[in-house]
């Protein structure tokens, strides 16, 4: 009697997933409407200091998930080169980090840093994605969260576009305010390094591993997207039914 067929597909190579990975990037950001008006200059001023308020919201969040990677991750090696992430946005040594630079394109877009970093700017929609990312590295394996970092494979890209486009599209914003971006071209490219290492390695045992790596990259593709359209929704004047959109009303108590 001839033994059951075993069903389950082989694993791809490494080249192979390492390709599908990257075809994720058809779904990065850069391709939101919100973003490609953004690249062809046709946001406001408003809008592009909305976008800047807003994203502050997950700019704060990347060391908090990277704060949970390390704290989920046993691998001492893995520890010593990930903390450098934190580093990177929080500061060290009296190097400003990438939280600073971020308030400094707040001020270079006519923020002041109060209008930044009081967070009430952020939109409902894109505290949720944030708080969504930064709990899913919290609670899933570190491994999980590590491959959930991999968008980072199509940043120096839309850093390389504004640092490039904003100049002549939008004079206005002062030239300081770019120092954020020209940071990431070459730390998100040394952070691709590692966390694709990882992703290989670790999700390569199976087809079926495999297949979970790419969903957890289009969960994060999906917490990007959402964020823009938050932003979109809070930066443009929308009539339903003749009445103006409004933001949702809040109630403070000082």
């Amino acid at each position: 009697m001839n033994a059951p067929m075993d069903n389950r597909l082989a694993p791809w190579s490494r080249e192979e997933f390492e390709a599908k990975l990257r075809e994720k990037g058809q779904g990065y950001h850069i391709y939101h409407p919100f973003h490609v008006m953004m690249y062809e200059g046709k946001l406001s001023k408003e809008q592009l200091q909305c976008w800047v308020a807003n994203r502050f919201y997950y700019q704060i969040g990347i060391p908090q998930k990277d704060a949970a990677i390390l704290s989920n991750c046993p691998d001492k090696e893995i520890r010593k080169g990930w903390i450098v992430r934190i580093t990177d946005h929080d500061g060290v040594d009296g190097n400003e980090g990438g939280i600073e630079a971020w308030i400094k394109l707040g001020q270079a877009v006519g923020l002041s840093r109060d209008d930044v970093t009081s967070l009430r700017m952020v939109s409902p929609g894109v505290r949720f994605a944030v708080d969504a990312y930064i709990n899913f590295a919290r609670q899933r394996p570190w491994q999980e969260s590590v491959c959930s970092s991999l968008t980072e494979l199509f940043a120096p890209h839309i850093h390389q576009q504004r640092i490039s486009s904003w100049p002549a599209m939008y004079p206005w914003i002062k030239e300081e305010g770019l120092t954020y971006f020209k940071k990431r071209l070459t730390e998100a490219r040394r952070d691709v390094e590692q966390g694709l290492g990882v992703t290989l390695e670790y999700f390569s045992q199976s087809r079926e591993m495999q297949m979970r790596a790419l969903d957890i990259l289009q969960f994060k593709l999906d917490v990007l997207w959402v964020i823009a359209d938050s932003i979109m929704l809070a930066s443009t004047d929308i009539k339903t039914e003749g009445r103006d959109y409004l933001r949702q009303p809040v109630i403070r108590f000082d």
